[in-house]
């Protein structure tokens, strides 16, 4: 008798989290997008905490481990790394596996600058980072009501939580 699991789709959900502070002198990249403002984000890489957050995602959804572990802020080859690179390696490592993206769902918290004009952009290039369309990809963007450290404009958090599907899972997951 064939194994059931063979012929059953397999879905993973993944949750990533990451916050950086502002720091003056360097440019803001959210989602692969340069965003125009006054000051960007402090990191070893280039700090975007939205591809962070979605990378984790992605890790998190086949048990991976984190963006931190794969790339770790001690490896001096990571300094100042574009964050697309980063994903696309992960990414890349998913596919061969035989993993799909059903859909992104992501959540920027910053009071400033506004997004509402570059989500869009942002969904566009999310989609291309995964090869897919941009109705798979959501992106919001939320204050803190002026709470805390990032109502006190200190900084910019995301969230993303990343919907995976292997259509024959008879290929290893690792």
């Amino acid at each position: 008798m064939p194994d059931s699991r063979l012929q059953t789709p397999s879905l993973r959900i993944g949750y990533g989290f990451d916050i950086h502070a502002f720091t003056d002198n360097r440019s803001l990249i959210l989602g692969g997008v340069e965003i125009p403002h006054s000051r960007g984000l402090a990191g070893h890489s280039d700090a975007d905490v939205l591809l962070h957050a979605v990378t984790d995602g992605v890790l998190g959804a086949l048990a991976w481990g984190d963006i931190g572990r794969w790339f770790p802020n001690t490896d001096e080859t990571y300094r100042n790394a574009d964050s697309k690179e980063l994903f696309h390696k992960v990414w890349r490592k998913c596919r061969e596996a035989g993993w799909s993206l059903v859909n992104c769902d992501c959540v920027v918290i910053t009071e400033e600058p506004r997004l509402s004009g570059h989500a869009s952009a942002i969904c566009e290039s999310l989609a291309q980072l995964f090869g897919a369309e941009t109705g798979q990809i959501s992106v919001k963007s939320k204050t803190m009501e002026h709470l805390g450290a990032l109502g006190r404009k200190e900084g910019i958090a995301a969230t993303a939580v990343v919907l995976l599907y292997q259509a024959d899972c008879s290929t290893p997951s690792q």
